[in-house]
Protein backbone atom coordinates (compact mmCIF):
# COMPACT_ATOMS: atom_id res chain seq x y z
CA UNK A 1 0.00 0.00 0.00
CA UNK A 2 1.64 3.25 -1.32
CA UNK A 3 1.19 5.59 2.04
CA UNK A 4 1.24 8.73 -0.20
CA UNK A 5 -1.80 7.67 -2.25
CA UNK A 6 -3.69 6.65 1.20
CA UNK A 7 -2.92 10.30 2.47
CA UNK A 8 -4.29 11.96 -0.94
CA UNK A 9 -7.19 9.38 -0.90
CA UNK A 10 -7.89 10.50 2.99
CA UNK A 11 -7.32 14.36 2.02
CA UNK A 12 -9.41 14.28 -0.95
CA UNK A 13 -12.37 12.84 0.57
CA UNK A 14 -12.70 14.97 3.81
CA UNK A 15 -12.08 17.99 1.40
CA UNK A 16 -15.15 16.66 -0.73
CA UNK A 17 -17.24 16.03 2.31
CA UNK A 18 -16.50 19.95 3.25
CA UNK A 19 -18.30 20.75 0.29
CA UNK A 20 -21.66 17.96 0.99
CA UNK A 21 -19.87 15.58 -1.53
CA UNK A 22 -23.10 12.52 -1.57
CA UNK A 23 -21.99 8.66 -1.92
CA UNK A 24 -17.92 9.11 -1.47
CA UNK A 25 -16.75 5.69 -2.35
CA UNK A 26 -13.02 4.50 -3.07
CA UNK A 27 -11.84 1.65 -5.23
CA UNK A 28 -8.42 0.28 -5.27
CA UNK A 29 -8.01 0.34 -9.27
CA UNK A 30 -4.01 -0.43 -8.89
CA UNK A 31 -4.86 -3.90 -7.99
CA UNK A 32 -6.56 -4.72 -11.44
CA UNK A 33 -5.28 -1.48 -13.71
CA UNK A 34 -2.03 0.58 -14.08
CA UNK A 35 -4.23 3.50 -14.47
CA UNK A 36 -4.11 4.71 -11.00
CA UNK A 37 -3.77 3.38 -7.39
CA UNK A 38 -7.08 4.39 -6.48
CA UNK A 39 -10.42 5.86 -7.72
CA UNK A 40 -12.19 8.33 -5.91
CA UNK A 41 -15.74 8.41 -6.84
CA UNK A 42 -18.13 10.95 -5.49
CA UNK A 43 -20.98 13.55 -6.33
CA UNK A 44 -22.69 16.64 -6.13
CA UNK A 45 -26.53 17.34 -6.64
CA UNK A 46 -25.91 19.28 -9.51
CA UNK A 47 -23.73 21.63 -11.74
CA UNK A 48 -22.82 24.25 -8.98
CA UNK A 49 -21.97 22.19 -6.25
CA UNK A 50 -19.77 19.78 -8.24
CA UNK A 51 -18.07 22.83 -9.26
CA UNK A 52 -17.81 23.49 -6.34
CA UNK A 53 -16.27 20.23 -4.51
CA UNK A 54 -13.80 19.85 -7.69
CA UNK A 55 -12.72 23.54 -7.04
CA UNK A 56 -12.16 22.87 -3.31
CA UNK A 57 -10.38 20.01 -3.81
CA UNK A 58 -8.51 21.78 -6.83
CA UNK A 59 -7.38 24.91 -4.71
CA UNK A 60 -6.50 22.87 -1.13
CA UNK A 61 -3.73 20.37 -3.19
CA UNK A 62 -2.62 23.04 -4.99
CA UNK A 63 -1.69 24.95 -2.02
CA UNK A 64 -0.74 21.61 -0.27
CA UNK A 65 1.83 20.76 -3.27
CA UNK A 66 -0.30 17.96 -4.81
CA UNK A 67 -0.01 18.74 -8.42
CA UNK A 68 -2.75 18.05 -10.87
CA UNK A 69 -1.78 16.43 -13.52
CA UNK A 70 -4.87 16.67 -15.59
CA UNK A 71 -8.48 17.74 -15.60
CA UNK A 72 -11.48 16.83 -17.70
CA UNK A 73 -15.42 17.97 -17.88
CA UNK A 74 -14.91 21.13 -15.66
CA UNK A 75 -17.16 23.43 -17.65
CA UNK A 76 -19.83 21.55 -17.88
CA UNK A 77 -19.68 20.17 -14.45
CA UNK A 78 -21.57 16.87 -15.50
CA UNK A 79 -18.81 14.53 -14.95
CA UNK A 80 -15.26 15.87 -13.41
CA UNK A 81 -12.44 14.09 -13.84
CA UNK A 82 -9.13 15.07 -11.88
CA UNK A 83 -5.98 13.17 -12.60
CA UNK A 84 -3.33 13.40 -9.36
CA UNK A 85 -1.24 10.47 -10.20
CA UNK A 86 -2.02 7.72 -8.21
CA UNK A 87 -5.35 8.99 -7.68
CA UNK A 88 -8.11 10.33 -9.95
CA UNK A 89 -11.34 11.49 -8.65
CA UNK A 90 -14.50 11.55 -10.20
CA UNK A 91 -16.98 13.70 -9.07
CA UNK A 92 -20.53 12.98 -10.88
CA UNK A 93 -24.46 14.54 -11.09
CA UNK A 94 -26.57 12.11 -10.00
CA UNK A 95 -28.23 11.05 -13.47
CA UNK A 96 -24.18 10.82 -14.84
CA UNK A 97 -23.36 8.53 -12.04
CA UNK A 98 -26.07 6.04 -12.29
CA UNK A 99 -25.45 5.74 -16.15
CA UNK A 100 -22.16 5.59 -15.85
CA UNK A 101 -21.82 3.68 -13.14
CA UNK A 102 -17.84 2.90 -12.64
CA UNK A 103 -18.65 0.86 -9.58
CA UNK A 104 -20.00 -1.67 -11.50
CA UNK A 105 -17.53 -0.99 -14.71
CA UNK A 106 -14.59 -1.00 -12.17
CA UNK A 107 -16.47 -4.10 -9.79
CA UNK A 108 -13.83 -6.13 -9.97
CA UNK A 109 -11.66 -3.71 -8.02
CA UNK A 110 -11.91 -3.77 -4.05
CA UNK A 111 -13.45 -1.10 -2.49
CA UNK A 112 -11.28 0.95 -0.13
CA UNK A 113 -14.26 2.11 2.62
CA UNK A 114 -11.37 1.66 5.00
CA UNK A 115 -9.43 4.29 3.42
CA UNK A 116 -12.29 6.71 4.09
CA UNK A 117 -11.27 8.67 7.46
CA UNK A 118 -14.38 10.34 9.14
CA UNK A 119 -16.00 10.73 6.31
CA UNK A 120 -19.83 9.11 6.12
CA UNK A 121 -20.17 7.22 2.19
CA UNK A 122 -23.66 8.40 2.49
Amino acid sequence: MNETAVKLVNRITNLAAEKKAVDTVVLEIGKVSLIADYFVITGGNNRLQVKAIADHIMEILKKEGYPLLHKEGYPEGIWVLLDYGLVVVHLFQPEERRFYNLERLWGHAPQAANLIEGVCSK
